[in-house]
């Protein structure tokens, strides 16, 4: 009997043991779970803030693509358009701009189904008007000779120090440039 009431006792103090250290676990996983959970949703914010920063870089990227390749196309029309013999570059440009797009394989080409330079050379032949003028003159222009006279003083021999004659000579050519400037011719 007393090996029993000891057994007994053994056996009490054991689940009680085993009970004090079951509540230890329990409460030191209650602690432990707060922080396990905290740094689970910071690692989450993280993870978030992370993906919506390379979205943006993605949407950053895909507009800066965008900027160059406008950019590029932009360039090919007017390089075409300055081959072509085009005046006025920048009003033609504005107006065939909108007329030539990319196709699905990256080249340019023209809505309408042709190559760019096609496009451009069947523009430019029926616009005329963008090409320089093949007579050179008309009332009020200058000619060639008249123009010539005009610029035989060269401003890189004004100087300080220069001789009485050639300051005079200099200022009346000025005063002659004003004087045809302010009469138009």
């Amino acid at each position: 009997m007393e090996q029993q009431t000891k057994q007994e006792e053994t056996s009490v103090s054991t689940d009680v043991i085993r009970s004090v250290i079951e509540e230890f676990i329990t409460s030191e996983k209650g602690q432990a779970e707060p922080a396990y959970k905290t740094e689970l949703v910071e690692e989450r914010k993280r993870r978030e803030q992370l993906e919506r920063r390379v979205n943006e870089l993605v949407e950053e990227n895909k507009r800066s693509q965008q900027a160059a390749e406008e950019s590029e196309r932009h360039s090919q029309i007017r390089s075409e358009l300055q081959r072509l013999g085009v005046s006025k570059v920048d009003l033609a440009f504005k107006i065939v701009k909108d007329e030539i797009v990319r196709s699905a394989e990256g080249a340019l080409v023209a809505k309408t189904g042709d190559g760019v330079r096609e496009f451009l050379t069947t523009f430019v032949q029926e616009n005329p008007e963008f090409l320089p003028a093949r007579i050179a003159g008309g009332s009020g222009s200058v000619s060639p000779q008249k123009n010539a006279a005009a610029h035989g003083i060269e401003l890189e021999r004004i100087h300080p120090g220069m001789s009485r004659e050639e300051l005079q000579r200099v200022r009346e050519h000025i005063s002659q440039v004003a004087l045809q400037s302010l009469r138009g011719e």
